[in-house]
């Protein structure tokens, strides 16, 4: 990949996700990569995950649907690459596309809805706002569990929904980018423990899981350095707060940015949760009050927003050094 121009396609894709982010009326009318993915992986779901076979030959079934799903994802996402034309008239047809890949707007929108629903509407609000950004049940939430839930998907979200996308474009342009959101969005579709899915889902809960190491450890990165120029944040406990506990979380990906978070605004994140019926004793991230509410997902925001000010910094550093 030539990095004089991946680098400039990733930074172009991130200030044009932020400051136009995705159209409604073209997600109206022809919806979006992530749902034309996703409705290719339910049919490959549908079609060849067979739950009452054996746990080897199911694991094989999801392997062999991941391979054909990345193969054809990643040939139409090349050939759209390397159909546009060349100079600024490509560069800018590219960089639209690419740019529908982060979500750093909508993901700002969605956490600071759960703020402005506990600020104005209280816990019912609240309830229904986070329950558009995270999978576990919100009626068994209290105002500090909902405002805890906000902060822990702003996180994660942060890694996987932004920093990851931008690092795989940087890397490996349209294609690179198209490639890591199409394992993404399988993983997030059928890489759940559950009966269904344990076996066939096996594959892209692993690939996922390798996909998002280095943009997790970007992201608690860029969180930390975010800390020491944001207000009332702790780049220091940030950073003692990842060593510390990142490595403990169930995940070996969002308990960085999570980490990250929780030890620049004095928070304690995580720890056991409940996910439909099912109890997840997971380890806690940060040493500090469990009490979060809306002003803490607030602060978050302000921390989350400079992180992507200081990503976009990086971005534009390596893309002139490529161009040197």
């Amino acid at each position: 990949m030539n990095f004089a121009f991946s680098l400039p396609l990733a930074l172009a894709a991130a200030l044009l996700d932020v400051t136009v982010g995705y159209p409604q009326a073209v997600y109206r009318a022809i919806g979006h990569p992530v749902t034309w993915m996703g409705a290719f992986v339910a049919a490959l779901e549908s079609r060849l995950n067979r739950p009452t076979l054996a746990f080897e030959v199911g694991r094989a079934s999801g392997v062999f649907a991941l391979a054909l799903y990345l193969g054809a994802v990643g040939v139409v996402a090349g050939l759209v690459s390397s159909l546009a034309p060349s100079g600024v008239v490509g560069f800018a047809a590219l960089a639209l596309l690419a740019s529908s890949l982060p979500a750093q707007q909508s993901l700002d929108r969605h956490v600071l809805a759960v703020a402005r629903g506990l600020e104005q509407g209280g816990l019912a609000a609240g309830r229904s706002a986070v329950a558009k950004i995270v999978g576990r049940n919100p009626e068994t939430l209290d105002e500090a569990g909902v405002a805890r839930a906000a902060l822990e998907s702003l996180a994660e979200n942060f890694s996987d929904g932004v920093v990851a996308p931008l690092f795989w474009i940087a890397l490996g342009g349209v294609t690179g980018g198209a490639l890591y959101k199409a394992v993404n969005t399988a993983d997030s579709m059928i890489g759940h423990k559950t009966e269904r899915f344990l076996a066939f889902g096996w594959a892209a809960a692993r690939l996922d899981d390798l996909v998002n190491l280095p943009a997790s450890r970007l992201a608690a990165l860029w969180l930390i350095a975010a800390a020491a120029v944001t207000p009332d944040a702790s780049a220091r406990e940030a950073w003692l707060t990842v060593a510390r506990d990142a490595g403990r979380h169930r995940s070996p990906n969002a308990g960085w940015p999570e980490a990250a978070i929780a030890g620049a605004l004095g928070l304690k994140l995580a720890g056991p949760r409940v996910y439909g019926d099912r109890l997840v004793d997971d380890a806690f991230m940060g040493a500090g009050r469990r009490e979060a509410d809306a002003a803490d997902i607030i602060r978050a925001l302000k921390l989350y927003r400079a992180s992507c000010v200081i990503q976009a910094l990086a971005l534009a550093g390596a893309a002139l050094i490529a161009q040197a």
